[in-house]
């Protein structure tokens, strides 16, 4: 990245998106009268389908499907418009309350279409199979084949309608009460201005401060806050925790990871085996790394504050909006003009939601919406390295979003086994154009450290991240876990994964308290170690024969969630059922560290 001037490190003016291409405005009569149509149509589809599912010929099955999932878009369309509002500003009262109030609309109006998934999975397997071979259901097998697989676990008619609309009081108000505390909850900092009340985004960005005594402080504020609203969270993660294991139970799942895995359309034994192969190596990556780190920071001991912390020598300056986005963009042209000009978009129009500011979802996303509209992303850039590589992978999903878009609306839904894929090709991109632009060694050798960090972080750390999920769920089974309990887990778990070289104290046992990941989507964590460890074998083979690897990469993200893992890796010569496809991924990791120990002298 090249110096800037003063004018490129403003952080002020950071665009912001405009939600007005799906809809103008939560009172605005286009919003109101699709709310309508979703109504109509629904009853409409109900009576002209329901109980007659079984007589429908192939072609007849395809329109149905196709009016079903123009239904799921128009209201998932009404619901992304909700969404979206409430993470821009989860402590207005307004969008809260109509993000609360379309979700109710909305899961009664589904609630009349519900027969239609249920029905189909009660189908004789012989008319499925010739629905299946019929060429006229073409468009449509990969969507009922994926429903089927859910065909064990299915419950009665009359009590997945009641789950269906309960949910909206259960789970999803649980998700909406963590949000919206974990965005009202702020953060004492002293500063040479007094003390600063910062959000949980500004906070935990502290932490990657170049002032040592900064990040201290700001861990200990965050600890001291998180600790303080231990036991909400605590009942919280209970209760959800609870909810999860009641229906894992009724629906017969084995495990509390088998629904995850089966939603990814990936078999247990491969992500066992994924979690197997990066525990394993946690002495060679996390523990040799960090204890390499301990010693450039001048101790045997890295406090916990300092894992993320910038290497002495490091480049602190603020990087701008306009820097940022050239060199994410420049990035992804040198790979793929095609696959820039897609990303271009997203910063020509208003589709980026940049600076972070009080009530604004903490973390950072890219949300598809519908493929009638365009992906939106959600940012909290502060300008710094990491900032950049956040931005290269958000976009990364938008591309993979516009593209998979073509799929229509059932098919452009990537397994999250692969959603990865695209925003950490992304971030690898950035990272090696940035890297190949640096000709000072001691510069290179701190791009090189962030970028093991960024890995470890997506590795390791989400793998540990997994395996907490996995102690909360399964200890559920026997009865409530107190807060307590909850932060031992936390604590064995993060000695495990991080290793010998790293320090705590007891502000840090209620850090697990912020991750999102556990309260929106349990066990989606190892979908960022899978992506990262398909991504360096892909780009391992990008490096090895480029020659035809932009069309068949597009092509992999073109094909959404048309296809299995395997059917998608084949052309690449990848199969992720084999163990040491693990291994090769983990094994450019332990290579980068092998690279700073040598330079380390």
């Amino acid at each position: 990245m090249p110096d800037a001037t003063a004018a490129d490190i403003s952080l002020e003016n950071l665009p912001t998106w405009d939600l007005n291409d799906l809809y103008p405005g939560m009172q605005s009569a286009e919003l109101e009268d699709a709310f309508k149509t979703a109504e109509q149509e629904a009853k409409a589809f109900a009576k002209k389908y329901e109980g007659k599912l079984a007589s429908l010929s192939a072609s007849g099955l395809a329109d149905a499907i196709a009016s079903y999932e123009a239904q799921d878009e128009r209201m998932t369309r009404i619901m992304s418009y909700a969404g979206l509002l409430h993470a821009g500003d989860q402590l207005n009262p307004e969008t809260g309350a109509f993000y609360q109030n379309a979700q109710e609309r909305v899961t009664t109006i589904s609630s009349h279409t519900l027969f239609f998934a249920l029905e189909l999975n009660r189908v004789d397997d012989a008319i499925v199979q010739k629905w299946l071979n019929d060429p006229a259901m073409a468009n449509f097998a990969p969507w009922l084949k994926n429903l089927l697989i859910y065909k064990p676990h299915q419950l009665s008619d009359e009590l997945e309608k009641f789950l269906h609309e309960q949910h909206v009081v259960g789970t999803a108000a649980w998700n909406r009460l963590f949000d919206e505390t974990m965005a009202g909850l702020r953060f004492p900092m002293e500063g040479p201005d007094g003390t600063k009340e910062l959000t949980s985004a500004e906070a935990l960005h502290l932490l990657s401060d170049p002032s040592a005594e900064v990040r201290k402080a700001a861990a200990h504020s965050l600890g001291q806050v998180f600790n303080k609203n231990l036991q909400l969270f605590a009942r919280i993660t209970n209760t959800l925790a609870k909810d999860k294991e009641i229906d894992d139970r009724w629906r017969r799942y084995d495990r509390s990871v088998s629904a995850r895995n089966m939603a990814n359309q990936v078999e247990d034994e491969v992500v066992d085996a994924l979690v197997q192969a990066v525990r394993d190596s946690y002495p060679r990556l996390s523990h040799r790394y960090y204890a390499l780190k301990a010693k450039w920071m001048g101790s045997d001991k890295l406090d916990y504050w300092d894992r993320n912390a910038p290497l002495p020598d490091a480049d602190d300056r603020t990087i701008g909006w306009d820097e940022a986005r050239d060199t994410v963009l420049g990035a992804y042209n040198a790979f793929s003009p095609r696959l820039a000009d897609v990303g271009r978009q997203f910063f020509d129009n208003a589709w980026i939601d940049v600076p972070p500011r009080p009530g604004k979802n903490p973390g950072a996303f890219a949300h598809p919406t519908v493929p009638s509209s365009h992906p939106y992303l959600l940012l909290n850039y502060q300008g710094k390295v990491r900032d950049v590589m956040t931005l290269a992978h958000e976009l990364g999903h938008g591309c993979h979003q516009v593209l998979a878009g073509s799929q229509g609306h059932f098919l452009s839904r990537t397994p999250l086994t692969l959603a990865e894929t695209a925003s950490v090709f992304g971030e690898m991109l950035t990272f090696r154009s940035v890297l190949a632009a640096e000709q000072d060694p001691a510069k290179r050798r701190i791009l090189l450290a962030g970028k093991v960090e960024d890995m470890l972080n997506t590795v390791i750390r989400q793998i540990a991240f997994y395996c907490f999920e996995e102690k909360v769920h399964n200890a559920r089974r026997e009865g409530e876990i107190p807060a307590e309990k909850l932060c031992d887990f936390w604590m064995e778990i993060q000695t495990e994964s991080l290793g010998p070289a790293l320090r705590y104290d007891d502000h840090y046992r209620g850090f697990w308290t912020y991750i999102g990941h556990f309260i929106h989507a349990p066990f989606y964590v190892y979908a960022y170690a899978f992506g990262d460890c398909l991504v360096n074998a892909l780009y391992a083979e990008y490096q090895r024969q480029p020659v035809g690897f932009e069309d068949k990469y597009l092509d992999l993200l073109t094909s959404g969630g048309r296809m299995r893992h395997k059917e998608l890796l084949a052309p690449f010569g990848l199969d992720a059922s084999d163990p040491a496809f693990w291994s090769q991924g983990l094994d450019v990791i332990s290579g980068m560290i092998d690279e700073l120990e040598e330079l380390s002298g």
